[in-house]
């Protein structure tokens, strides 16, 4: 399935990159050309679905603050809620992991970095591991012994203490004091800390100086992005995990550079190589929820691996995601040409993947996947 999932998007970089195809494309400008929006009783129950009546007092339930939606380059949907509004700047979460990425696939094509490279030749605070490469912390595989936990866990949580208590100063020392866990590329775990090495990385790539304005020159600039933010820590590091804030008009644009296999127009913005390796998945990653998507290159997909079920069982095993805390997603189908981007404040893990994306591809694709 990997084999074949790497072909379908090779195949479908390689149609859009003739000249015929490229201008028959639509690409937003400063802003998004529209379409008509569909109507209907399926866009009746995504709405119904993704919009629901909640209570905001006890904060059950799905509570969503955005939901764009891109077919063939053109926005067909688009709702707020709340304060929420076209231009607001909307924190991301851990979607960051995924705009990072993008921001070093830029880098990766400069030349300015191999995957097999030790991290420290970037980063000099994790020579305490010499065996850990770049590529171990794409695939959140470094084998620290880093503790992924949230509100249920805080007093042990590595990610809470990296965020807000005894790591926020310097968040990548903090996370190269970790001890050694597992030996690196032989373990997934989730870690944010892995995520925030990658942001101190790319500094010791492109200098200090570039770096402050690396993410806008190399990424949100050439894709139109306006709304972009992104805090840093104390060391002017930035929070590569967790702290981008973008419009959702703004997200959807990062989703068409990846659905169009990292071509922005006629500019490969993201080299195939780059594009394939994000979406390819870890080789030793072994599911512990029937729900979970699969890790790649700092993005999920949604595969049937090593023998478990697909994550989203009503949705094409192309599609992949960029996806956040407390229901923060980009969803890329490309099979059917669609970019999804949902922003949220979900509390109770009522909202599921897999129905928003069902209901979604009935109301924006004209099918359900059986």
């Amino acid at each position: 399935m990997p084999i074949q999932f790497l072909r379908r998007l090779s195949l479908m970089a390689g149609l859009c990159a003739t000249a015929a195809i490229a201008q028959a494309e639509t690409w937003p400008a400063a802003d998004w050309e529209r379409a008509a929006t569909p109507a209907g009783a399926a866009v009746e129950a995504f709405e119904a679905y993704s919009f629901p009546p909640r209570d905001d007092q006890t904060q059950a339930g799905i509570r969503t603050d955005a939901v764009v939606v891109i077919r063939d380059g053109q926005l067909v949907y688009e709702r707020y809620a709340g304060p929420t509004k076209a231009g607001t700047p909307h924190l991301t979460w851990s979607v960051s992991k995924s705009l990072m990425s993008a921001i070093m696939g830029v880098a990766y094509g400069e030349g300015r970095f191999q995957l097999s490279d030790p991290v420290a030749k970037y980063y000099p605070p994790f020579a305490a591991h010499p065996q850990t490469k770049l590529g171990h912390l794409f695939n959140w595989a470094s084998g620290l012994d880093w503790q992924e936990d949230y509100e249920l866990a805080p007093l042990r949580s590595s990610v809470v203490a990296m965020l807000y208590t005894r790591g926020h100063a310097d968040m990548g020392a903090f996370t190269a004091a970790h001890k050694q866990g597992a030996a690196p590329g032989t373990r997934f775990r989730y870690s944010s800390g892995d995520s925030t090495v990658l942001a101190a990385a790319l500094k010791g790539m492109v200098g200090a100086e570039a770096y402050k304005d690396y993410p806008w020159t190399a990424l949100f600039q050439p894709l139109g992005i306006t709304s972009a933010v992104w805090e840093s820590d104390p060391q002017g590091t930035y929070v590569g995990s967790s702290y981008a804030y973008m419009s959702a008009r703004d997200l959807a644009r990062v989703g068409l550079l990846m659905q169009r296999g990292g071509r922005w127009q006629d500019r490969q913005l993201l080299p195939k190589p780059w594009v394939d390796f994000s979406l390819t998945p870890f080789a030793d990653f072994k599911a512990e929820k029937p729900d979970d998507a699969v890790p790649a290159g700092q993005w999920w997909l949604n595969l049937s691996f090593e023998g478990a079920p697909k994550p989203w069982p009503d949705v094409p095993p192309t599609a992949f995601a960029a996806l956040g805390h407390w229901g923060q997603s980009l969803y890329v189908l490309p099979e059917q040409n669609l970019v999804i981007v949902r922003y949220a404040d979900d509390r109770d893990h009522s909202y599921q993947h897999n129905e928003f994306l069902k209901r979604a591809l009935a109301a924006f694709a004209g099918e359900v996947q059986p």
